[in-house]
């Protein structure tokens, strides 16, 4: 095959380097992530962490393919952002900004990496304060987090897009929480962060998008992001947008120099993805970006608000529709929780208790010995609500796919795979 046949050739999962290179990005960005979590301290300026974020994956990504004849772009995907408290998404400050965390704030971490235009995203909710999460706080990250897990349970080929959008809002309520409107979980593929087969976060008549199909081979990002308030972000200050994405259809001849001058250097460096203006220089940033925003050259991300004194949760997570099933690849370990609510609704439970993997053909010899979850990850509040939707008895028939809570000795159906509440980053 010719490289111009290659090229042309839209590259998916059936191909073992796209699932190599999405899973390689996954692992730095669920490092990345790490390291900024650890960095997150009172007193810590907030543009400083964004940029160690930005600054490890450039690192790391800059390191692989260096020695092959065609160039592999790598990189960043989508600058860190830490948003706290009410602010929603999308803060990642400029140089100049003095912003700082403070003890208790609720944190919303954001960023992606890319290697070859394969992407893996991810977004985690992080509270500033030792000991477990308690409260409304806790209500709402635990909202956050079971819709996530509902949903990758619900993505998977044969159902659609509006199974998803449905469940995680029942979730979000039964923690007396409201899923934020005008959150697109979208499909990804090679250059394409947002692609045209989305899920979207709340049905309302003012958003709408087309019914879909989940397919084998297909990869998402999905986006998760719960409010103890009303779901109805506000933009407060348009400067406080920083973060632009390239439009590759749209051209317009810019009178502006400064302008000029900006949409040159963003087409040479950021012509596919999402960027901070950070990264410019900034007082001819601040000139040059608004006529190109103006005339629809720039997206813009902008930053969101709900009302003061509201908690906000962000899940985001990237999944890759195998064959055998649904891999998430990127996570990071959340903080004890200790929500006021509790789920008792026994559709949730049934969607919790859906396996992520298919079933092997064969079977194999039943295992004896003490009853527990193969996966030691699964612990706090989502396992009890996995746990107590069975019924005790030697041997599961309940089709929850978790062992029930027999006695001592008792034999279960193996499960086929480990159910996580996507607590720990993949190695």
């Amino acid at each position: 095959m010719s490289d111009d046949e290659r090229e042309e050739k839209e590259l998916d999962l059936t191909t073992p380097e796209v699932v190599t290179k999405y899973k390689s990005a996954a692992e730095i960005v669920n490092k990345a992530l790490q390291l900024v979590v650890s960095e997150c301290k009172p007193k810590a300026k907030i543009v400083d962490i964004c940029e160690k974020g930005d600054s490890y994956i450039r690192e790391q990504t800059g390191n692989m393919y260096k020695n092959v004849k065609r160039k592999i772009e790598r990189g960043v995907a989508f600058p860190t952002c830490i948003s706290v408290n009410n602010t929603v998404c999308h803060f990642s400050p400029l140089a100049s900004d003095e912003t700082v965390l403070e003890e208790g704030d609720v944190l919303k971490i954001d960023m992606a990496c890319h290697i070859d235009g394969f992407i893996a995203a991810v977004a985690h909710t992080h509270v500033l304060q030792q000991g477990p999460v308690t409260g409304r706080a806790a209500d709402v990250i635990a909202a956050a987090n079971t819709a996530a897990e509902v949903a990758l349970r619900l993505v998977r080929p044969g159902r659609k897009n509006k199974d998803v959008t449905d469940a995680v809002q029942k979730v979000a309520a039964a923690y007396d929480c409201k899923i934020v409107e005008g959150v697109l979980s979208h499909q990804m593929k090679q250059f394409v962060i947002d692609g045209n087969k989305v899920v979207l976060s709340v049905s309302n008549p003012d958003t709408r998008v087309d019914d879909a199909e989940f397919e084998e081979n297909e990869v998402y990002a999905i986006d998760i992001v719960a409010s103890t308030g009303e779901g109805k972000p506000k933009l407060l200050d348009e400067k406080q947008t920083t973060i632009y994405k390239r439009a590759v259809d749209k051209s317009y001849h810019l009178k502006m120099k400064a302008s000029r001058f900006i949409y040159s250097e963003i087409s040479q460096n950021f012509p596919i993805m999402p960027f901070s203006a950070r990264a410019l220089e900034e007082k001819r940033a601040r000139l040059g970006l608004v006529e190109c925003v103006n005339h629809e050259l720039l997206q813009p991300y902008p930053v969101l608000h709900e009302k003061p004194g509201d908690y906000v949760a962000h899940i985001k997570f990237t999944v890759l529709l195998m064959p055998n099933g649904s891999d998430r690849i990127t996570s990071h370990e959340l903080q004890e929780l200790q929500p006021t609510k509790t789920i008792d609704d026994p559709e949730i439970k049934a969607w919790l208790a859906l396996a992520t993997k298919t079933k092997k053909k064969g079977g194999g010899k039943k295992k004896k010995g003490r009853l527990e979850p193969r996966n030691h990850k699964i612990k706090g509040f989502l396992s009890e609500i996995i746990f107590k939707s069975c019924t005790p008895m030697l041997t599961c028939k309940c089709d929850c796919h978790y062992p029930c809570a027999g006695k001592k000795g008792a034999e279960a159906e193996p499960m086929e795979e480990e159910a996580t509440n996507g607590a720990t980053p993949q190695e």
